[in-house]
This record gives C-alpha cells, sequence and structure tokens, in this order.
C-alpha cells in the first residue's frame, strides 16, 4: 500500500474512532509503519473523525518532525516504544475507549477465560504502570509488555493496540471495548463465569492454528490464574477487586513455575512467591468470609 492509501486510511480508521466514541474531541492518535526510517501519524489538536490525508505527519524514530504542515501528536512516543521493541507491528490506535478506560481508571485487571473471542484474538491484557502522557516515561511503561500481546491498558488513560497492519490494530480496540462493556453488564447482573482450564486449553489449541501465538502456550502456569505478562514487574501489578475468580472457577491459588518469579522491571528479582501465595490465600479465605457473613 503506497503512502497516500495509508494516508487515507488512516482518516477512515479516525473517522471509526470518533464514531465509535473511542476519542472525545481531539483525543486519541492514530500511525503507520512506513519504512525502516519514517512513521506516518496523526497531528495534535485535531479531532480524529475529520482528518484530511495531508493534514498526517511524518517523523522518524526518534520523534522528530521529517514532513507535514501541521505538527505531530505529543504522544506518538508511545507509538515508536511498540516500533522500537517489537518489529512485527506496523500500526498502532491509541484511544480512550469508555468501558476499557473505566478499567483503567479502576486499575481492574482484564479477566481471562470468560469470552472465547476474546481469547482467540486478545489474550492477556497487561496494565502498565501510569505516567505524564507525551512523556518518555509513559512511552517506557509498555515496553515489558509489547512483544507478549497486542492490547495494552494504559492506567488511569486509555488503550494502546498494535498489529500487522492499521485494520487489525483498530479491531483490536473494539474488542477489548466491547469486551470490558460485557462484563460490567454482567457484573451488574450479579456473576460472571469463567471457563474451566481443559476449555481455556481447547481454545489457546485453537488460536495456535489459527497462527496467533500466546505466551500461556510457553509456560506451565494456570491458565486462568495470574496475568503472567504482567507478574514480575513489581512496581506495579494492580490485584482484581470487581472481577476475582474463586475456587468455583477453578483458581485457587496464584501459579508457582518461573511466570511468578520473572524478572522485574527494574532488573532485580519480584517478591518472594512463598510469600505472594500466603497473602493470596488468606486475602481469598476473608473475602469467601464476607461474602457469607452477608
Amino acid at each position: 500500500m503506497n503512502e497516500y492509501k495509508l494516508r487515507e486510511q488512516i482518516c477512515e480508521i479516525g473517522r471509526r474512532v470518533y464514531a465509535k466514541g473511542f476519542a472525545a474531541a481531539n483525543d486519541g492518535n492514530i500511525s503507520v509503519r512506513l519504512n525502516d526510517r519514517e512513521v506516518l501519524c496523526t497531528p495534535t489538536m485535531m479531532s480524529k473523525g475529520y482528518l484530511k490525508p495531508e493534514d498526517l505527519c511524518v517523523v522518524d524514530y526518534e520523534g522528530k518532525q521529517l514532513r507535514g504542515t501541521r505538527k505531530r501528536s505529543s504522544e506518538i512516543l508511545l507509538h515508536l516504544a511498540v516500533y522500537r521493541h517489537n518489529p512485527a507491528v506496523q500500526a498502532v490506535v491509541h484511544c480512550h475507549p469508555p468501558h476499557a478506560t473505566a478499567f483503567a481508571v479502576a486499575g481492574e485487571p482484564i479477566p481471562k477465560c470468560v469470552l472465547p473471542e476474546v481469547e482467540v484474538f486478545l489474550g492477556e491484557v497487561p496494565i502498565a504502570e501510569y505516567e505524564t502522557p507525551g512523556t518518555q516515561k509513559f512511552a517506557d511503561t509498555i515496553v515489558p509488555f509489547v512483544q507478549k500481546c497486542n492490547t495494552i491498558i494504559l492506567a488511569n488513560h486509555g488503550t494502546v493496540t498494535f498489529g500487522p497492519d492499521l485494520e487489525k490494530a483498530y479491531w483490536y480496540s473494539e474488542i477489548i471495548d466491547a469486551y470490558c462493556r460485557i462484563l460490567i453488564l454482567a457484573r451488574q447482573l450479579g456473576r460472571v463465569n469463567y471457563f474451566s482450564e481443559k476449555q481455556t486449553r481447547e481454545l489457546l489449541e485453537l488460536k495456535k492454528r489459527l497462527g496467533y501465538d500466546d505466551p500461556r502456550l510457553h509456560q506451565e502456569c494456570q491458565l486462568c490464574g495470574p496475568n503472567i505478562i504482567q507478574r514480575g514487574y513489581r512496581n506495579y501489578e494492580p490485584e482484581p477487586f470487581a472481577f476475582v475468580p474463586t475456587a468455583e472457577h477453578g483458581v485457587t491459588t496464584p501459579c508457582s513455575c518461573q511466570c511468578v518469579a520473572a524478572p522485574a522491571a527494574d532488573g532485580q528479582a519480584s517478591s518472594d512467591p512463598d510469600l505472594e501465595h500466603l497473602v493470596r490465600v488468606v486475602t481469598d479465605r476473608v473475602l469467601a468470609a464476607l461474602g457469607q457473613a452477608s
């Protein structure tokens, strides 16, 4: 696809993002990798619903603007972090889907083993630690995750989704918001039913046959247990509050394999797995007792 066609496609995706309510006012930004020197991106301070091909900018991989009459997005550093650390990615969409962003604001981990489409097309979805948007520190928060997933929740901010083309990068934004909306509605009905480990394994085998990878295919951890992408990054590991799988869902304890003891983001070992296990067991028992009391 030549550059002009890519410009048109970015404008079309911008219209979809705006029409879905994923980007109020001038929120959000979209980019496509042009080559190993240039990235095409949306400008700052413009509604994504009304972009024209000539409004877009071209930057290098350090964020320096090379072409375009309008100033590039201030959050292009987030996109560049994805491109630098995952060479397979060709497009990035950052926006604020309201239901997924509600999880970001609540610091609620995205549950697994609930919806087949999410297991196959998204898999595990980590939450990156909050930093001021537009800064390099903000961009760096997603670096530990970009090689292991296609969708990341940005704490108190929104989502970033990425893939082999712009269409798929946008699809992932739609899927995560639809999923979070379903979870919120189901929670209002009173309960959320989870798959068993066996049923989840069957979905992951289907995912593998379709050509998608998943970190859980390479670990011996509980498939429906703690998020193995998230674990090991000691500085920020959100704990579930609204969606806590219990023994009836087949999740009784955290896994005790290497994913628990993965290196922390600062290069130091994560906390003691035995201590984490004890804390979780005690927490589960307290929550169960409170449930019985009510």
